[in-house]
């Protein structure tokens, strides 16, 4: 897997409030290796952990789009619910916003009938059919409609299991991601201080509570997803230009592609701890 430069700024981390966790009574002992300090009865969460983390996520996920693989993004808090939606299509990812299921994944024939009755009735209600029935019969089949819509809105384009699902908070979203451990699915999840870092393939150390820092992790993994999508898209229409000739346009470019790496030594990540540390300091003292 190749790494790239994702423009993941220890400012940015700190003003999003990235790095502030839970009461240190609240704690996972697991996290620990991923916390650098306590503040005033808060632990504070290692950024360049974090900043590591995230890239390796990152490239992950281009990887995978730019192979024209799916992904699911799973955030049921009520707050994040509009975040995750526009996120999931403007990166043209499928979602879950509302609830989870017990079984969406593992139980996915039964999940597959009902996404085929809710196309069902949502073509049927484009045609116009539920004016042609009774009053009631209408209203029952609109109730159904709206509840399908709710839950399974994001997923109604999922023809088959994801290839890579993304969790924004591990706790609320335990029983999807034993779901994708029992299929063998990878899972990137943000892990709070309060969380099991071995749930998930890769945990993102992150504040899973503030919708700033929700907002700015998701938007790296949904910008590098994006990017993978424009590099597979990119490289199929080559493909199809080359298997027919006389389609290949005269303004063709070539492909560029990014070598540029995150922390390559230690001295850079070393460097970047110790601005955290300066950072953090400033925040906690302007945050209180």
């Amino acid at each position: 897997m190749t790494r790239r430069y994702w423009n993941i700024n220890l400012k940015e981390m700190i003003e999003a409030g990235v790095h502030f966790g839970h009461g240190i009574k609240k704690w996972n002992p697991k996290m620990a290796p991923y916390i650098s300090a306590k503040r005033k009865g808060t632990h504070i969460t290692n950024l360049a952990r974090t900043a590591r983390f995230l890239s390796e996520a990152c490239d992950l996920v281009f990887d995978a789009a730019s192979q024209g693989k799916s992904f699911l993004i799973v955030g049921t808090k009520k707050r994040a619910a509009d975040l995750v939606a526009s996120a999931a299509i403007r990166s043209r990812c499928h979602y879950v916003n509302k609830k989870w299921f017990s079984g969406m994944l593992t139980n996915w024939s039964i999940t597959k009938t009902r996404l085929s009755q809710f196309r069902d009735l949502r073509a049927e209600e484009k045609m116009g059919k539920f004016h042609h029935l009774p009053k009631r019969d209408a209203a029952i089949l609109k109730r159904k409609l709206s509840t399908l819509q709710r839950y399974l809105g994001g997923i109604k384009y999922m023809t088959r299991l994801p290839d890579i699902v993304i969790v924004l908070d591990q706790q609320k979203e335990y029983i999807a991601l034993r779901e994708c451990a029992i299929l063998g699915i990878p899972t990137i999840s943000l892990v709070d201080t309060n969380c099991d870092p071995d749930l998930a393939n890769i945990s993102i150390p992150a504040n899973d509570d503030t919708m700033t820092s929700i907002r700015l992790i998701l938007n790296k993994l949904v910008f590098a997803i994006s990017e993978g999508r424009s590099l597979y898209i990119r490289n199929r229409s080559v493909i199809i230009a080359v298997r027919n000739p006389q389609t290949i346009p005269t303004d063709v470019v070539p492909i560029p592609v990014m070598f540029l790496g995150l922390f390559t030594s230690g001295i850079q990540a070393l460097i970047f701890a110790t601005l955290a540390a300066a950072y953090i300091g400033e925040s906690m003292e302007g945050h209180h």
